[in-house]
């Protein structure tokens, strides 16, 4: 049994937990639900869809029942197939109800009463070998994320700048991404925990709100850390501009610290990838390459703290200087546009494409081929250096 558990499963952590004990399921989670649960439990698969994880995408191929809670998540094909497996919704909206998957039983409701009424019909599943292989699938992936975040990149791994914030993370942490790459690596390389809360533009997929939302969760919990990550295109659309409004505010802040850490490839990298994965079609430096700026440079000149990263040696000790800082702190990091954002669960024709991308004389082709071949090794052979 595979549940699915969005945004709308928030007030039902607990809940979830007993139902997904009780019948020895896996639960992924869509982008606007990475905080819904912990990724620190064994049987959390992760995000879905196409940034989504291995093992979430594995658990939908296979599984025979499905639980969606609190989610209207539209990408069927990251779903099981319709007549593979029978499924129920829950949903506290009625116009909801049965919009993305044949479910069979539809449940209009609060998630977490919902779920408690249906507990004593629900049998313990004694055999745990789904649950066991879900759980070995899981550990699997993280140390995989780990082996291709520590790929040797020019100059810096843009995963790496993730997986070394991911440990150091407060508790009670606000974590927002701006759509692009960074949403690639915030869904795949953070763990969240505990109280910490996360967002994006999840449903449209906008570029530029990282700052801002960024900005709105400082005024709407001044009093816990935040930390924002943006590509360099979209700090030059509005994020810059945002700076001045944090200068604005900041001293009004009971917690000072807002992190703003920025992939600085100059590259408008997400479009890159996309040319090259769904057009088949090279680099276009002439639309793509953005102008250098200096982001923590700016950010000094505002007043705030700015750190410049090129040595990822230096990554861990930034994160430590920004989440200690009295001010808010831009995090500047130049990173390898040739990392590849590689689904785990890529097709055949967005392999092709990318692939005919590189011998139409893609100027990055060197570059990328060389990151794309150890980063899908490190994800295979996680063990091997």
């Amino acid at each position: 049994m595979a549940i699915l558990a969005g945004q709308g499963a928030r007030g039902a952590r607990h809940e979830l937990e007993e139902v997904a004990e009780l019948l020895g399921a896996g639960i992924a989670k869509p982008l606007l639900g990475k905080d819904v649960l912990s990724d620190e439990l064994p049987y959390v698969t992760g995000s879905i869809g196409l940034l989504g994880t291995r093992p979430s995408y594995e658990m939908m191929m296979h599984c025979d029942t499905l639980l969606t809670v609190g989610s209207s998540f539209p990408y069927t094909q990251f779903l099981p197939e319709f007549g593979q497996a029978r499924a129920v919704q829950i949903d506290i909206d009625g116009k909801f109800i049965g919009m993305r998957y044949p479910y069979e039983v539809n449940l209009v409701g609060d998630s977490a009463a919902t779920l408690r009424a249906l507990m004593p019909h629900l049998k313990r599943k004694e055999d745990r070998s789904w649950r066991e292989a879900i759980e070995a699938g899981v550990a699997g992936w993280w140390q995989s994320m780990d082996a291709e975040a520590e790929v040797a990149a020019d100059p810096v791994n843009p995963m790496l700048v993730f997986r070394e914030l991911s440990a150091r993370l407060p508790m009670d942490a606000i974590v927002t991404a701006d759509s692009g790459s960074s949403a690639n690596w915030y869904a795949r390389q953070l763990r969240f925990r505990g109280q910490m809360r996360g967002s994006l533009s999840g449903n449209l997929a906008t570029m530029g709100p990282g700052v801002p939302y960024g900005i709105g969760a400082k005024f709407g919990h001044p009093d816990r850390p935040v930390i924002v990550f943006a590509g360099d295109g979209a700090m030059q659309m509005n994020g810059l501009a945002e700076l001045i409004t944090v200068k604005h505010y900041w001293q009004e802040w009971a917690d000072p610290r807002l992190v703003i850490a920025v992939l600085h490839n100059n590259d408008l990298n997400q479009v890159t990838w996309e040319m090259r994965a769904m057009e088949g079609s090279p680099k276009f430096t002439e639309s793509q390459r953005l102008p250098d700026v200096s982001y923590e440079g700016f950010a000094r000149s505002l007043g705030l703290h700015g750190i410049a990263v090129d040595d990822p040696g230096d990554l861990g000790k930034a994160w430590e200087q920004a989440l200690a800082a009295d001010r808010p702190t831009v995090l500047d990091v130049r990173t390898d546009p040739d990392v590849p954002p590689i689904p785990p669960h890529a097709t055949f024709e967005q392999m092709k494409d990318a692939a005919t991308a590189m011998l139409k004389g893609d100027p990055n082709r060197w570059g990328v081929i060389k990151e794309g071949v150890m980063t899908k090794a490190r994800e295979v052979l996680p063990g091997q250096s």
